[in-house]
């Protein structure tokens, strides 16, 4: 435990050496955290920018705006448009650089006019541990991450988030919803909006952590082990709107919900 707040403290040391920071804020536990306490520590010197696209659900935004709101803090939102990003639609293994090289850069540019000195994100210490090519644009722009500059884990930061009271300390992991279709695959909105309204169907049953990988007109349901009994209590009714948005089949991975699974393509 000893070890937690030392980590946390170096957090707050961070921020405080930077003085003022924009944090790209996505309403996840992440962001949310690093949010919270840079606006603890610097008030009026924190604020928050949020990218709203097709590639976050609707309910990621509003939670956004609700949480800088009921907190007091400084929000932008910008409005990008991820599928006019060259070569983002083809759906290549590099998706997420040329995605968030884009979108950071415009939020550099948005940082500067908060007179923010620096725009900081939050990936993690935990983030290292997977195919992540849009950490290296987030390198090359100068962004800082100050949680995983802190040494600080998911685990340590749902922990921290708990005591802080933050609402977000036990919300599901998410990542945008392009990580549904597969690399080669074309990125399309409708696509995109097919996978929001699934996903949010199989939240209305009480599941969770989940995903809804997209394989053509196939949709293959990853969810916890543990949930397999309730989401199959609801197989015909499922079925049939998987059908409805144009699925001819809906499938459950036995292997359940892994992060970062269309990963396993690459080798």
């Amino acid at each position: 435990m000893d070890e937690l707040y030392r980590k946390k403290e170096a957090l707050e040391a961070i921020l405080r050496d930077l003085g003022s920071v924009a944090v790209a804020y996505s309403s996840g536990v992440d962001s949310t955290f690093l949010l919270k306490v840079a606006h603890e520590l610097l008030g009026d010197r924190a604020a928050a920018i949020t990218a709203v696209s097709c590639l976050i659900p609707e309910t990621e935004a509003r939670e956004a705006e609700a949480f800088c709101r009921r907190e007091g803090i400084r929000h932008l939102i910008l409005r990008p448009d991820p599928l006019a990003i060259e070569g983002f639609p083809n759906n290549p293994p590099n998706r997420c650089y040329l995605c968030k090289r884009a979108i950071f850069s415009e939020m550099r540019a948005a940082a500067a006019k908060l007179d923010a000195a620096e725009l900081v994100e939050g990936s993690n210490l935990d983030d290292l541990g997977d195919y992540r090519p849009g950490m290296a644009a987030i390198a090359e722009l100068g962004v800082r991450s100050p949680l995983r500059e802190a040494g600080l884990t998911k685990a340590e930061i749902r922990a921290l988030s708990r005591e802080l009271g933050l609402d977000t300390w036990d919300k599901p992991s998410f990542a945008c919803l392009a990580s549904r279709i597969p690399y080669g695959e074309t990125i399309t909105a409708e696509k995109l909006v097919r996978v929001e309204r699934v996903e949010e169907r199989l939240r209305s049953l009480g599941l969770r952590q989940l995903r809804v990988r997209v394989h053509g007109d196939l949709a293959r349901i990853e969810v916890e082990p543990e949930d397999f009994p309730k989401l199959l209590a609801s197989a015909g009714e499922l079925d049939r709107y998987f059908r409805e948005l144009g699925f001819f089949y809906a499938t459950l991975d036995l292997g359940g919900y892994s992060m970062g699974s269309m990963n396993r393509a690459l080798g």
